[in-house]
């Protein structure tokens, strides 16, 4: 049996720091290729990417599956407890940069299908779309990997991500969907002048306090059946002005608004620009805007294969997770496009952090439901 510690150790030890391939990518594809599987290097612009196929192309059945081998900078070296790239087991814990996010959720799937390839063949295809830029722009990542998978004909029916989903507890949540997220850039133009004679000026830092504020007190929504209530924060308001006696010409301010499925990116971007327009006519100050769309809300409705995996679970974890579209953006924003999709994967409460880390029991736990979902789809 392959063992998914060994190998998500061995894949922390890369230093996969997005854009760099680390040699992680080269290794899952001589364990894969020693397993049957058909592998190809999918790179785009220099960004690292890796597909593989076990099983016919074109086969009507097919499993896949999504996940990422690149990983965020460590930050302070001197603030961890160990060697960020050494994938040190203390205890019971494995602790690296990537170990939880997601080196062990790749780990632990590579696993299962090279196990289930050699101990029980199955009727259908196993597919792997892994990139090495989801931690970055995700330009040339995974929207490389469909690309090429729509010219070369390659199709999953179905598709697991193996992103990090459980709050606390393992088994408590997976993933069936995500919020949108749409970043505005407001840039305000008024007229400079001295604080004492501010009838000579026009303030472009009032006009967008104002726009902020409105902003921040609109209620867009109150949810639906899968979404809480879309949300909008003002992350950051700048003039550049060292003066306390001048006012500047300028002024910008930047928002971010995570959205459900009552909005799109182009519904958001109109009533930012309204808002904006109403604002600079009170004002008299020019207020422009940019935006742009990391990723529009989706949502897989509940069915067979969030069944699939939830009852895989349920029985490898005793609980029953919840359904939910909660947290951040994750490349099942794309792969959306292509089949359904949900996300399932290990605690994320060390991600990105210093000492990242993950216990080896919930490693072999991973790897114990991926193989349960994968039997069980091909029976």
């Amino acid at each position: 049996m392959t063992d998914p510690v060994l190998l998500t150790a061995d894949l922390v030890r890369c230093p996969s720091v997005t854009p760099e391939e680390g040699g992680a990518l080269v290794l899952l594809a001589r364990l894969l290729g020693a397993a049957g599987f058909t592998c190809t290097r999918v790179d785009r612009n220099g960004t690292p990417n890796l597909f593989a196929r076990w099983g016919a192309k074109g086969h009507a059945r097919s499993f896949g599956f999504n996940g990422h081998t690149d990983v965020v900078p460590v930050g302070d070296e001197a603030a961890w407890s160990v060697a960020p790239f050494a994938a040190e087991i203390r205890d019971g814990i494995l602790w690296g940069r990537g170990a939880v996010d997601m080196k062990s959720g790749v780990a632990a799937f590579a696993a299962a299908a090279v196990d289930l390839v050699r101990d029980a063949p199955p009727d259908g295809a196993i597919l792997l779309a892994i990139t090495g830029d989801e931690e970055g722009d995700a330009t040339d990542g995974t929207v490389a990997l469909l690309d090429w998978m729509a010219a070369e004909g390659e199709a999953m029916s179905v598709c697991l991500v193996g992103e990090p989903t459980c709050p606390s507890e393992m088994g408590e949540m997976m993933k069936i969907g995500r919020r949108g997220s749409i970043t505005g850039w407001f840039t305000a133009r008024g007229v400079q002048g001295h604080v004492a004679y501010p009838h000579r000026a026009k303030n472009p830092v009032a006009a967008i306090a104002m726009l902020a504020a409105r902003l921040s007190e609109a209620k867009l929504d109150n949810g639906t059946a899968h979404f809480d209530p879309s949300t909008l924060a003002v992350t950051t308001i700048d003039a550049g002005n060292p003066a306390t006696n001048v006012i500047p010409a300028s002024c910008t301010a930047t928002v971010n608004i995570r959205f459900n499925d009552l909005h799109g990116g182009d519904s958001l971007t109109a009533w930012m620009a309204a808002q904006a327009q109403a604002v600079s006519e009170e004002t008299g100050v020019e207020i422009e805007l940019r935006t742009r769309v990391s990723g529009e809300a989706f949502v897989t409705p509940p069915g067979p294969l969030s069944d699939l995996v939830a009852n895989a679970v349920q029985v490898e974890c005793g609980r029953r997770p919840e359904l939910s579209t909660s947290g951040g953006t994750s490349d099942a924003r794309f792969m959306k496009h292509h089949c359904p999709v949900v996300e399932f994967g290990l605690v994320g409460q060390t991600m990105h952090a210093v000492d990242e880390r993950v216990s080896v029991e919930q490693i072999g736990q991973l790897k114990a439901i991926y193989d349960r979902i994968l039997r069980t789809y091909f029976t």
